[in-house]
């Protein structure tokens, strides 16, 4: 069943981003600003979490998901160190995917030819 609702979390949440893609003229630039927004704006509201409960992976991979885990990274950190955890709260728990996407992206120009 946790396979299912993963499928169908993630799956409503990448329907909703290819609609606004194709009924406004939003670009995917704005999607995925709007997509990591939205994630971190219902989290600080605490209405992210109980998605997280019901989809699981299906509502943290999309961007949705990374406006989440800063979100809750700066919590963590707010809580621990006080108010200097604004600023290194956001990258605790997106530390990792930044990496790999920087890396990943590095190694994907030198291996093809990228446009300018």
């Amino acid at each position: 069943m946790d396979y299912i609702m993963a499928f169908l979390v993630g799956g409503l949440i990448c329907v909703a981003g290819q609609l606004l893609l194709d009924l406004t003229s939003l670009t995917s630039a704005h999607v995925l600003v709007l997509f990591v927004c939205l994630g971190a704006l219902l989290s600080s509201l605490g209405l992210y979490e109980p998605l997280v409960q019901i989809g699981g992976a299906g509502a943290t991979i999309p961007l949705t998901g990374f406006g989440h885990a800063m979100v809750q990274g700066i919590f963590e950190e707010v809580n621990a160190k006080g108010a200097i955890g604004i600023l290194s709260g956001a990258f605790k728990n997106t530390t990792p995917g930044i990496v790999a996407a920087i890396i990943l992206g590095i190694i994907m120009a030198l291996i093809f030819n990228p446009k300018g």
